[in-house]
């Protein structure tokens, strides 16, 4: 039995995808505010979570946190706007499994859907799902990017990968640990942004039976599980400080210690960490041990956003067209002209994850051999309709005027909460006062 949580406010949409879920044989539980969805969870246990974004006691963002502070592991698909794709890209970032676009199409939210399910716990396993395989690209950026990785993989330096969300820094550490000594052993991955602060050093490091309440068992931590192998730590900056600290130990020492435990382990692993943030930055503010950062920097990283290697586009596609073929049973082989000037013109804010999704999406609406421009979402056909003046001075303005709305919008939205609408504009509270007063928003 499929027990789904579902979480929207508005009532006729509830009637609607809560009566298609029960056809496909579905228990459905639905709430219409956080409160309630918050109350369901503590009650029951629910294998899927689907979450709307804009709630009227708060936003989608805020259940993410209680959950994965619980350190509750339930797939969560945020179901929003198209022009609010960023912020579902931050849902990612926070531990949401993925996101869906309204309108809703039915046959790609049960795709999406037995997709989650059946990858609930892919962060956990050795397997490589086909969902981030990717090719590498033959831009300038992906090449480097390409060399960066093979002169690194044979060697045991500690890694730090940098990108935006949905770039492909898992895919970059799997491709590490492959062309290293290590590929026959076990890569181990674990997102330190679904991790609790209560039960970081269990999951990470191990505990003892009854060392703390609801220690049933002897447990062992995904260090040891990684052993002889490579450890990738997705998200790192998310890592609370103390577990920063026995993080430190362990890499220093080469041991871990079980909570609750008097025994040490000497642990043998290769350690990747990623992260879509500056770390440096986290330094700075004190939020990041600086020891740990240049334990972990012993080299860098950068992946490049989608925007950045545009001329890889036709390669990612093509290969998302195949990927999709073979999950949904089609048999798309190409992308119309209009349509790539579309892809070409566009920005991608959710990089390669996004350009998935919508390939994807199409490839499922496509009825014949090829992708029409009259199957993608209408929000991103319009978005790619802007004609800015030639005039740089107009093109500045036109971004600033953007860049205003969308902090006011956000502000509005958490009720001027000046942490939440930094986190949601993904930058900091220092660069956030300074665009109130750059753009004259009353504080």
């Amino acid at each position: 039995m499929t027990n789904i949580l579902l979480v929207e406010d508005d009532k006729t949409f509830i009637q609607i995808l809560e009566g298609f879920l029960l056809k496909q044989g579905y228990v459905v539980d639905a709430k219409n505010c956080i409160k309630d969805a918050i109350a369901c969870i503590e009650k029951k246990e629910y294998q899927l979570i689907l979450l709307d974004y804009r709630l009227p006691d708060g936003i989608g963002l805020d259940l993410i946190k209680h959950v994965r502070s619980k350190s509750i592991k339930t797939p969560i698909i945020v179901i929003t706007s198209f022009h609010d794709i960023r912020t579902a890209v931050n849902a990612v970032k926070m531990g949401a499994f993925d996101y869906i676009t309204k309108p809703i199409i039915p046959d790609e939210l049960l795709m999406l859907i037995n997709e989650a399910i059946s990858n609930k716990d892919t962060k956990q396993t050795n397997s490589i799902p086909t969902s981030i395989q990717f090719v590498e690209g033959d831009s300038e950026r992906s090449t480097q990017l390409s060399d960066y990785v093979k002169l690194v993989a044979p060697t045991d330096v500690s890694v730090i990968i940098q990108g935006e969300s949905g770039t492909g820094k898992e895919h970059v550490a799997r491709s590490i640990h492959a062309q290293s000594k290590r590929s026959n052993e076990p890569f181990v991955a674990i997102d330190c942004g679904t991790l609790s602060s209560e039960l970081a050093a269990s999951e990470l490091f191990g505990h003892s039976k009854g060392s703390f309440t609801g220690a049933l068992h002897d447990k062992k931590g995904q260090f040891e599980m990684a052993d002889k192998g490579t450890f990738f730590l997705d998200e790192v900056g998310n890592l609370s400080y103390e577990v920063q600290v026995k993080l430190l130990r362990t890499l220093q020492e080469k041991v871990i210690q079980p909570i609750g435990s008097n025994r040490t382990v000497k642990i043998d692993v290769r350690i990747i960490a990623a992260t879509n943030e500056d770390l440096l930055l986290k330094v700075k503010n004190g939020s990041f041990r600086e020891d740990l950062y240049h334990r972990l920097n012993e080299f860098k990283i950068m992946v490049p956003a989608l925007r950045q290697r545009k001329g890889d586009l036709p390669q990612f596609i093509q290969h998302f067209i195949t990927l999709s073929n073979a999950e949904l049973g089609r048999n798309v082989k190409k992308v119309s002209d209009d349509a790539m000037q579309i892809f070409t013109n566009y920005e991608w804010p959710g990089n390669l994850r996004e350009l998935k999704n919508i390939i994807k999406r199409a490839v499922l609406l496509s009825k014949g051999n090829t992708i029409e421009k009259d199957v993608l979402p209408e929000e991103l056909i319009m978005e790619t309709l802007t004609n800015p003046s030639d005039s740089e001075f107009d093109l500045k303005a036109l971004q600033e005027t953007n860049e205003r709305e969308m902090i006011i919008k956000t502000l509005q939205e958490v009720k001027n909460n000046k942490s939440k609408a930094a986190r949601l504009l993904n930058i900091d509270r220092k660069t956030l006062y300074i665009k109130l007063a750059k753009y004259d928003i009353e504080d």
